[in-house]
């Protein structure tokens, strides 16, 4: 139980892709995500504390209920970002925010961008655009040779009951947290516990972020984005309770740290680095053309398949409605799909998201 004048906000979410979610806010910087079963019933518990009218939460309850789009159209977040009042760290996690990504649903974790795309290099160079990754295109799309393969299974995939996708993985899931955050609690146990009482196999890890990035422009299946701890958290990276994840079958060594690529000294400096990175000049241009494949309109519809852009479709809100299924087998399976393979967040807007100025 809380006060009521405890509460600071409350903002209506959607949980496995339904609607049927709430979290709370409160003033202590405190907060609680809440699967309510059903929209009726999220609606029910809404409207009782809406009329309650909590004294702290002001405007929140206003627009509390309104759908994501709606509520990006009313804010002014992108007119201050493209004013350069906002960081791009900040704007992507407002952006975040607003289409239901949060901290306490590790199915809908907040997704950042891979920025840099240079991890053998001694040096950083921030000023050569060759550093960077292409932020107009998806992870999946990066390399021309993948680009053909998954437009070749794009093209061929035929099936009555399924819609064509790229992929068949997500840029972001729980599974993807758990890997990233694996050195530090409670990931470390949450890992632990997914993969039934043990750590994956030492090989399949997070050992080192040039072997991640490798593997995210090359394999077929891998392609996930980042996490905002990527930008602000070196403590991931390091084994700070010395945990057994077990040895390497191919080189024989200790999971332990994370590896790091030459140009970081040590966490503190790469984190340092990502983050300067993520707020460079050249990220500034470019980042709009990310926003809409992740949050805009590349996301669904014709506009996404051009971008080669497409999910499996139980990763898109809307594509089935899970309070009309009555068998338990087949609402536990789709639950299952969806909460380990990830879901797309939340479409704020449909048309082309405007440059920073």
């Amino acid at each position: 139980r809380w006060p009521l004048d405890s509460l600071r906000g409350v903002q209506t979410r959607r949980y496995l892709l339904r609607r049927s979610a709430l979290e709370i806010f409160l003033l202590d910087r405190r907060a609680y995500f809440l699967d309510l079963r059903t929209q009726e019933q999220r609606t029910r518990v809404y409207s009782t504390v809406a009329g309650l009218r909590p004294r702290h939460c002001g405007k929140f309850l206003e627009i509390g209920n309104s759908s994501p789009e709606a509520l990006f159209r009313k804010s002014d977040i992108t007119a201050r970002w493209c004013r350069r009042e906002m960081s791009n760290f900040d704007y992507i996690m407002a952006l975040n925010t607003l289409a239901g990504r949060t901290y306490n649903d590790i199915t809908q974790y907040p997704v950042f961008p891979w920025v840099i795309a240079d991890y053998e290099s001694e040096t950083l160079n921030l000023d050569d655009p060759k550093t960077y990754r292409d932020l107009g295109k998806p992870v999946g799309a990066l390399t021309k040779s993948r680009l053909e393969r998954i437009k070749e299974r794009y093209d061929a995939f035929d099936d009555p009951d399924i819609p064509k996708f790229h992929y068949g993985s997500h840029y972001s899931s729980a599974g993807i947290v758990l890997f990233y955050l694996l050195r530090l609690e409670p990931f470390t146990s949450l890992a632990h516990q997914l993969q039934g009482g043990k750590f994956d196999h030492a090989d399949r890890l997070f050992n080192d972020v040039p072997t991640c990035w490798k593997g995210v422009t090359s394999d077929v299946s891998d392609v996930k984005e980042l996490i905002p701890e990527f930008y602000y958290l070196p403590e991931m990276f390091v084994n700070v309770n010395n945990v057994d994840f077990g040895v390497k079958q191919s080189t024989g060594r200790t999971v332990n740290h994370c590896g790091l690529p030459p140009w970081a000294a040590d966490a503190f400096d790469f984190v340092t680095k990502n983050r300067a990175a993520l707020e460079s000049e050249h990220v500034s241009r470019h980042l709009h053309l990310w926003i809409d494949l992740v949050f805009g309109y590349k996301q669904r519809g014709p506009a996404a398949v051009r971008a080669n852009n497409v999910f499996y479709y139980l990763t898109y809100e809307g594509n089935v409605d899970m309070e009309a299924i009555t068998d338990p087998t087949l609402l536990k399976a789709t639950q299952d799909q969806i909460a380990n393979f990830g879901q797309t967040p939340s479409q704020l807007t449909r048309k082309p998201h405007p440059r920073r100025m």
